[in-house]
């Protein structure tokens, strides 16, 4: 359910390298739906221009993934469990808490598997530095600090002029960006937070800050070449280049041509000014985290940087580590040594590292062996990665700590602070 990029993606590598095989699909749009339904040779009774369509035409497979907007997530996935179908489901799972728990409780109902997308945990990175945290090579972990360096011109693109840019749409970005941030700290810990705090606004991307001579437009905009978020730039500059023009230029139109890119910003939502948007999600946040056993976290994520790999620090009693998604150095405080580590990197590389290659390839596995071992995460086990976030969210907004207590674990409190502090929402 859903032929962009994602959903093309994990089908794409379905065909080309599991036991797996493509039977159906759910795309509203005409050029993406006749595009899947070729590359995949999907017949025609088995093409549905909505997920609507889909679940209603019967369970026609063994999985499904779900790959639709973020408001469309909770609901197919609710029903596409109870016809038991087992679930690959994009994240977030939902837009809110509580279809969320509905999405997992639907899925244990019916007993199928679900799995969501939380790719970071699949990467020949992350399970390097699993293994050096298990094997005790820099002592007890005491603090993890985390960067999530968006990139100016791909939070313009997507949360500012794009499908994520309001949280009544889709959700706050921490949760429809950043879930993967937190959801990977937890894994690498082995712990979810006890408490949680956070701080962020929309501080750049607004009204206010509109150049002067600015237009509503790009194309209009007599100082548009000296703007850093020149939608002609970004978009023009994109033509021609290897993969480039699957993203970003594609989430604006299927004519990859300078007068299809013009036409597309002379009207579309991606030609408009970022200062003259209707974006309310935030533009950069810190999320601070204490766990049970006394370790701490930070967690940044901005959107004023280049488009990079997230970079970690991890500081221990016996040493400390530091990695880029690729690479990673690890400091002994015994010998002083300084070792330096590649982790091993399959398939196509990129932001997720062939994660979703090998998140798709677990997924067709469990499921050809009736079997979730090759899943790193189950439904449950991402609700609760998500009620972190959503506990940073209330703890953000009413500019307090929370504290969290998973559902059969006590309850949840947000304790203001300095105490005799007031909130204001």
């Amino acid at each position: 359910m859903g032929a962009g990029l994602r959903g093309t993606g994990y089908a794409r590598r379905i065909r080309d390298a599991t036991r797996g095989r493509v039977v159906a699909v759910a795309e509203p749009d005409r050029w993406r739906r006749e595009r899947f339904v070729a590359e995949h040779a999907i017949p025609a009774d088995r093409a549905f221009a909505s997920w609507t369509d889909l679940v209603d035409a019967g369970r026609l497979a063994d999985g499904a993934i779900i790959a639709t907007q973020d408001a469309e997530h909770a609901e197919p996935a609710v029903r596409l469990a109870g016809q038991g179908y087992h679930i690959l489901l994009e994240k977030p799972m939902a837009t809110t808490e509580a279809d969320a728990e509905r999405v997992v409780t639907a899925a244990e109902r019916a007993g199928t598997m679900l799995a969501v997308c939380h790719v970071l945990r699949y990467t020949p990175y992350t399970r390097k530095i699993r293994s050096l945290l298990s094997e005790g090579r820099i002592g007890t972990p005491i603090n993890v600090q985390h960067l999530e360096p968006v990139g100016w011109w791909h939070h313009a693109h997507s949360y500012v002029r794009g499908n994520w840019r309001r949280e009544d749409a889709s959700g706050p970005m921490l949760m429809t960006k950043s879930v993967h941030d937190i959801d990977w700290i937890i894994h690498v810990l082995g712990e979810h937070p006890s408490r949680v705090g956070s701080f962020g606004r929309l501080s750049h991307f607004r009204p206010e800050n509109r150049p002067e001579g600015a237009a509503d437009r790009c194309l209009d905009c007599a100082i548009e070449d000296g703007c850093p978020y020149s939608a002609k730039r970004l978009y023009l500059s994109r033509l021609g280049a290897p993969g480039q023009e699957v993203w970003p230029v594609s989430a604006i139109t299927h004519d990859f041509t300078e007068r299809g890119v013009i036409a597309a910003l002379r009207d579309g939502p991606y030609g408009r000014c970022v200062y003259a948007c209707d974006n309310d999600v935030v533009d950069h946040q810190v999320v601070s985290m204490e766990f049970p056993s006394g370790a701490t976290a930070t967690f940044t994520m901005v959107a004023f940087s280049p488009y990079a790999q997230r970079q970690t620090r991890i500081f221990g009693t016996a040493g400390c580590l530091e990695g880029d998604g690729v690479r990673i150095t690890l400091r002994d405080f015994v010998t002083g040594e300084v070792e330096t580590l590649e982790s091993t990197r399959h398939g196509s590389g990129g932001r997720h590292d062939a994660a979703d290659e090998a998140l798709t390839d677990a997924f067709v596995d469990a499921l050809a062996a009736g079997d979730p071992a090759p899943l790193l995460s189950d439904g449950r086990e991402s609700l609760d990665s998500h009620r972190v976030v959503w506990a940073a969210e209330r703890a953000r907004h009413a500019r307090s700590v929370v504290d969290i207590a998973l559902p059969g674990h006590g309850r949840e409190v947000d304790i203001l602070w300095p105490p005799g502090a007031t909130r204001d929402p």
